[in-house]
């Protein structure tokens, strides 16, 4: 779909389409570098840009080994940012995460010191087995970008990025997050297995006697920054606004979409934060994809990632097998397309 004559009409859009395409010629290149060494998760690495290009953070659902801890690795090696890696388990404490003031017996103070929290790109390993009390100290310091320790504030580096991930499958000894602190999330990312000559490459790069191809710092942190102004400045047509109000209201009111039977299978549907999160998103995919304006496509690519978290399903749903994904499914073929 190209622009509408709405777009036309707009000041200023066809300079606007061309600076983008022109400031955004460092995604092709920082895709092209993750691709060496992520391989077969093309999904997971356009997510992370996006996380990136939108000052948001991202839940990573999958079974262990599938390059999520490489993948955000990768992403701060080629950007040259400090990464840190949070291992969470049920007898963490806040002050594992944040940092903690220590007592120097030499000159009678105590000296702050920083936690893991304190880098550019944070990988909170398996979130969920950590106590409530510890996961709300990391998602406290992911909305303020601040951290307090003592009596102190420290402001959080730019850009920062915290890559949470959950097993699906083993559930013993977690806690569960709940639905306030998952909202919080811009996109909660489900990753698959990669396809048979994916995993072929896969196998070789780590056979290989040279060892595994290393990431090379592509960008530069000011050119995230100057891209994250940009991404604001993508152009959004009011039709695309009203599609987006129209999908996050059919999982709210689903019987004014012609969508009755989905009534009962929804506890609840997404907030003004879903509404806020997809037009972010789809203009940060509009920037990836190299384009100054936003089309229906991008909204429905990252539809899944963004709402998934944010119905709720009923007890009725789940004895019948049906997902948010599902209800998402059936709610997109609903909704016209402008």
């Amino acid at each position: 779909m190209e622009p509408t004559s709405n777009y036309s009409s707009t000041p200023d859009i066809q300079q606007l389409n061309q600076q983008i395409h022109l400031k955004s010629a460092f995604i092709d290149t920082l895709l092209a570098e993750l691709d060496k060494v992520v391989i077969g998760q093309k999904h997971m690495t356009e997510r992370l840009l996006i996380g990136l290009l939108t000052q948001s953070h991202i839940l990573l659902e999958g079974v262990p080994g599938l390059a999520k801890t490489l993948a955000i690795k990768s992403l701060a090696a080629a950007i040259a940012g400090k990464f840190s890696r949070l291992q969470f388990t049920p007898d963490l404490l806040p002050a594992d995460v944040v940092g903690t003031m220590i007592y120097n017996p030499k000159d009678h103070t105590f000296d702050v010191k920083h936690g893991p929290i304190f880098a550019n790109f944070v990988l909170a390993d398996e979130i969920n087995r950590a106590p409530a009390k510890v996961q709300s100290a990391l998602l406290e310091a992911m909305q303020e970008k601040q951290v307090t320790i003592g009596e102190k504030t420290y402001t959080l580096e730019e850009p920062f990025l915290v890559l949470a991930t959950q097993n699906p499958i083993e559930q013993e000894g977690t806690y569960t997050l709940p639905e306030a602190q998952v909202d919080r999330f811009l996109l909660k990312v489900v990753i698959s297995y990669p396809q048979m000559e994916e995993e072929r490459i896969i196998i070789r790069n780590h056979m290989n006697p040279d060892g595994m191809p290393s990431v090379r710092k592509v960008v530069s942190a000011e050119e995230i920054l100057e891209a994250r102004r940009l991404v604001k400045e993508v152009y959004m047509d009011e039709k695309i606004e009203q599609y987006i109000l129209d999908i996050v209201f059919a999982t709210r009111f689903p019987e004014n979409y012609k969508l009755s039977r989905l009534k009962p299978l929804i506890s609840y549907g997404g907030s003004p934060r879903a509404s806020i999160s997809l037009a972010t998103a789809a203009k940060a995919y509009a920037f990836i994809k190299r384009r100054g304006y936003v089309i229906p496509e991008d909204v429905r690519a990252i539809c899944y990632d963004v709402l998934r978290h944010r119905i709720g399903v009923t007890y009725e749903a789940e004895a019948e097998n049906i997902t948010s994904e599902n209800i998402i499914t059936e709610i997109l073929n609903a909704v016209e397309v402008p």
